[in-house]
């Protein structure tokens, strides 16, 4: 059975999605980067490139499935930030956003008894549970620090590996 229409228009839209995630987290590296913060700037610049890798993950499903790609227009991310907390909460919160895009997508995917979207969209599921408590904890470190004390939280960087993927 070939994925619905309205399931690939939805996929395609989760492309646009990961893609603007991935803006968002090049923006908030270069914020800290600016701040000269390398530790902070390194591991969002990581989250960008495993923005990119979903997003590329996604098309390859797309194709593998028969359908097109039409990767949607891309709003300009923010960029001014003013602090280390609202940079990282827009981390957060862009996390929270994509959770609920990829749960919505898991939702037509098992109403459309699509079970090849339904399947792979597993993988992002359990990545979301990673992503969205990584981020917790980064904001919430960072707003125990405070802003005087972002020295703390590159050091916390360096010797937790925070976000870094066990060896499988």
């Amino acid at each position: 059975m070939p994925t619905p229409a309205h399931i690939l228009d939805a996929l395609n839209a989760q492309v646009g999605m990961e893609f603007a995630a991935s803006l968002k987290y090049d923006s908030i590296a270069s914020y800290f980067a600016s701040e000269s913060l390398p530790r902070l700037a390194a591991f969002y610049s990581t989250q960008a490139t495993e923005e990119r890798a979903h997003a590329h993950r996604f098309m390859k499903f797309i194709l593998d499935v028969g359908g097109r790609v039409k990767i949607p227009a891309i709003d300009a991310s923010p960029w001014d930030f003013g602090s280390a907390e609202a940079a990282a909460k827009l981390a957060l919160e862009s996390e929270e956003a994509v959770t609920a895009s990829i749960n919505h997508l898991y939702d037509l995917a098992t109403a459309a008894k699509d079970h090849a979207t339904s399947n792979m969209l597993q993988w992002f599921i359990t990545e979301q549970v990673e992503e969205i408590a990584v981020a917790d904890q980064l904001l919430r470190i960072i707003q125990r620090a405070g802003e005087d004390g972002l020295l703390l939280v590159e050091d916390y960087i360096a010797q937790k590996a925070i976000g870094e993927k066990p060896a499988a």
